[in-house]
């Protein structure tokens, strides 16, 4: 008997590394339990069969479509296309299909569909669009819009879900309009926004961007500050492995440039002084909750109008 014919022998004779029990758990587990795929059988299950079972993003998306256009879970369709669509290096055309295809959707999933947009917005490199759509969300927390007017949501990272407030979503939104600002040179625009971040829920990611903005004005000593808050554990997330090395990165950046000459704090020179100054409203007004209304807008109905116009989105 040959070596081979051996080998496949004793491959045939060797017991299987699976338990009995979890043999007959998996036997006994629904299919679309165990690949995560919905149940049924309509164009958006096949979709997410090909997606997620297949691995044929090319066949998902024609059969995302189909359901789209037979009505078919249609807030997940969009969705889950345009994700599958930027995977495949194709974010502009993602882009336009949420643009053409969002009436179909219901209001519950547009705050959903505008956070893709972001998304995709960010990788072509679309700021001013990004720009826009951060300010809109912002205003929709203004005029209690947002959450589908609950103060907290529900959301899902790495498969796992946990509450999110308004608070941490003004701040999360900030701290993303922010960078879009850095992106586009606006240092100072910048470094406004991220401070105010930090005022409504502070923590080690966006401080260290607010030092690597104060190190693109040369400001090496008020870098260092922020930064040795950072690396002494004076903020949530600071002891994260990834925050941590990019501390220590700035760091470094910063003992490799010389001293700043002392200079005047320059003008603020925004783009959108309005916006900033109806930033400066919203943080006068934050209160603890007193009722089932969001806190945040309890008393500043009469300036909504004044503040929607500075965010140029009315």
């Amino acid at each position: 008997m040959g070596e081979e014919s051996l080998k496949m022998n004793n491959m045939m004779r060797a017991p299987s590394t699976t338990s009995p029990k979890k043999e007959m758990k998996e036997k006994d587990t629904p299919f679309h339990v165990i690949h995560k795929v919905p149940s049924g059988d309509g164009p958006y299950v096949r979709a997410k069969h090909a997606q997620l079972v297949q691995k044929d993003p090319e066949s998902a998306i024609v059969l995302f479509w189909k359901a789209i256009n037979a009505g078919d879970r249609v807030d997940s369709a969009l969705k889950d296309m345009a994700v599958v669509l930027k995977q495949l290096d194709r974010a502009e055309e993602a882009i336009e299909a949420i643009k053409s295809f969002r009436f179909l959707c219901s209001k519950q999933a547009q705050e959903s569909l505008d956070n893709v947009l972001i998304d995709l917005y960010k990788k072509c490199g679309r700021i001013d669009e990004q720009i826009l759509l951060l300010k809109q969300k912002l205003r929709l927390i203004y005029l209690g819009e947002a959450f589908n007017g609950k103060p907290t949501k529900t959301a899902r990272s790495h498969g796992k879900k946990f509450q999110v407030s308004i608070k941490q979503e003004i701040s999360r939104i900030l701290g993303n309009l922010a960078w879009a600002y850095m992106q586009k040179s606006n240092y100072i625009s910048a470094e406004v926004i991220y401070r105010k971040a930090q005022m409504i829920d502070p923590d080690a990611n966006k401080a260290s961007n607010l030092c690597y903005c104060l190190i693109k004005q040369s400001r090496y000593d008020e870098a260092r500050l922020i930064l040795e808050d950072v690396l002494q554990g004076k903020h949530p997330g600071s002891h994260e492995t990834k925050t941590r090395n990019r501390a220590e990165e700035l760091l470094l950046d910063l003992e490799t440039r010389q001293q700043p000459n002392p200079s005047i704090f320059p003008g603020l020179g925004l783009e959108d002084q309005g916006f900033v100054d109806g930033l400066d409203q919203l943080l006068n007004v934050w209160a603890p909750p007193r009722t089932r209304r969001l806190p945040i807008f309890e008393e500043i109905t009469p300036f909504r109008d004044q503040m929607a116009c500075q965010f140029r989105i009315c």
